[in-house]
């Protein structure tokens, strides 16, 4: 699943790059791509009102991320969120990590898929009807 640059994203927010998120090879460790995915997941869920402090939770099951291009420290980046599949208890959603100053430096693309658990149980349990509006 590759992201059309033409597709307009459901979530956007901006994120600076610290100085430790740097790895060895004077360049942004791939594993913090994740966090920085995650950091926006957490934004977005908190703008629509999708409460993960209750008795269910979204948790990760599966990712997929496509590196375009090494990310340097100073920048700041700028996270897109898509829909691209809403199930009973999961959704996929799609992501690019861009570049603030270069909007067209793609630097990451690909999906994550989120599946809601119930706390207790650790089964699945249907997404939240808040959520299911927001991405309606």
């Amino acid at each position: 699943m590759t992201e059309s640059p033409a597709r307009a994203a459901i979530f956007s927010t901006r994120i600076d790059v610290r100085w430790g998120d740097m790895d060895a090879f004077n360049h942004v460790n791939n594993a913090q791509y994740l966090r920085y995915l995650e950091e926006a997941r957490i934004q977005w869920l908190s703008q629509v009102g999708v409460s993960i402090t209750g008795g269910s939770a979204p948790v990760l099951a599966a990712s997929t991320l496509n590196y375009r291009k090494p990310i340097q420290w100073p920048s700041q980046l700028r996270v897109e969120l898509f829909v691209d599949r809403i199930g009973n208890s999961s959704m996929t959603i799609g992501h690019r990590l861009l570049s603030s100053a270069e909007p067209a430096a793609l630097h990451c693309d690909g999906h994550v898929v989120i599946v809601w658990i119930d706390t207790a149980t650790g089964r699945s349990v249907s997404l939240p009807e808040d959520l299911r509006k927001a991405v309606a």
